[in-house]
């Protein structure tokens, strides 16, 4: 399938299905002689696999990846790493009763119309499943970036429309299952995701993503510019609808002089730009914003039609998230480090 590629320099193409044998990614342009193994991939995967918190799907995947190539003596070769991630815990029949009916909210009908063929089980490749495949990916990218120090972190700013005030103390997060660095604010999420879920409905939210360290001068001109491959590579996750760099929809409402980030000795003053001026990073913090929309796949029956164009009513049965938020603030952070990863090794080739 086309569009199953991200990337230059660092490339990577995953594969698979929800309800396959298994997902997985390829990844080609790794330097060689990078330490690795398969539990600096499982300790990624496990911040973004099903069954855990209380937003979460109750599918239980224990998402251990094989390294297939592309790497021995736990070092890496240069050739192409092929991850495999096997499903363990798909349960296809949920899906049997609803085969023929269109999902709102999901890629079935656009999906439909574009291959005249879909596997109805989970949504295929559409499915959230996908994102372990970059995860993978992006434990891998993350080698490269730590041979500059660069560091990625993200956590939960808003979800459900409770938005978190205190943000300054990023340890924080790691004492609620929201990953949500402000205290107040995750218990008023929690709250709110028991009442929705009690309604059998869904909820979004937002993720800001920061990656620190990053050199200035990495990035290319016009097309390539990157903000625009991190607002890609951060839109590209199924359930991402906006993605803001820096001040990002705050820009509009400030004046020149207020949006500029003035420079002094010591650098510069604030960081609306994002760490990142005319496409190339300028050394200061990248922050990226991704919105987040609701879960399709609810409870509440909705109107559709099926795969005749008959008028019907549905409910998604089976097992879903409430949120993709916390367990997708990993792909976002994978996906940062993948982007990263590929503008680094474009600019070494200058070099």
């Amino acid at each position: 399938m086309s569009g199953s590629s991200f990337g230059k320099a660092f490339n990577i193409t995953t594969f698979g299905e929800s309800h396959g044998k298994g997902i997985g990614v390829v990844i080609q342009g790794c330097p060689p002689g990078l330490l690795i193994n398969e539990d600096i991939l499982q300790n990624a995967l496990d911040k973004r696999k099903p069954g855990q918190g209380i937003a979460g799907t109750k599918r239980r995947e224990p998402d251990h990846p094989v390294i297939v190539s592309g790497v021995f003596e736990n070092q890496t070769t240069g050739t192409p790493i092929m991850i495999f991630i096997e499903n363990k815990d798909a349960k296809s029949s949920s899906y049997n009763t609803i085969k023929s009916l269109f999902r709102p909210g999901h890629g079935d009908f656009s999906y439909q119309s574009k291959y005249g063929i879909r596997d109805y089980r989970g949504g295929g490749r559409a499915s959230a499943r996908e994102t372990a495949a970059r995860v993978a990916a992006g434990a891998v990218a993350q080698l490269v970036l730590d041979q500059f120090s660069i560091r990625i972190q993200s956590f939960t700013l808003e979800l459900g429309g409770i938005r978190a005030q205190k943000t300054d103390q990023l340890h924080l997060k790691e004492n609620n299952a929201l990953q949500c660095p402000d205290p107040e604010a995750a218990v008023k999420m929690e709250d709110r995701i028991k009442a929705v879920k009690d309604q059998g409905d869904s909820l979004g939210g937002i993720v800001q993503i920061t990656a620190t360290n990053v050199p200035a001068g990495i990035g290319d001109p016009v097309f390539d510019k990157l903000d625009a491959d991190i607002a890609k590579g951060l839109m590209s996750i199924g359930a991402v609808k906006a993605v803001e760099i820096g001040a990002g929809i705050q820009a509009p409402l400030m004046t020149g002089f207020e949006n500029n980030d003035q420079i002094s000795l010591q650098g510069f003053e604030t960081n609306h730009s994002g760490g990142i001026l005319a496409g190339i990073s300028n050394g200061d913090n990248i922050i990226a914003r991704v919105h987040v929309k609701p879960i399709p796949s609810i409870l509440k029956q909705q109107n559709t039609i099926d795969t005749k164009g008959n008028p019907a009513v549905i409910s998604t049965q089976g097992r879903h998230d409430i949120s993709a938020i916390p367990r997708i603030n990993m792909v976002c952070e994978s996906m940062m480090a993948i982007v990263l990863a590929d503008h680094i090794l474009r600019q070494k080739s200058l070099k």
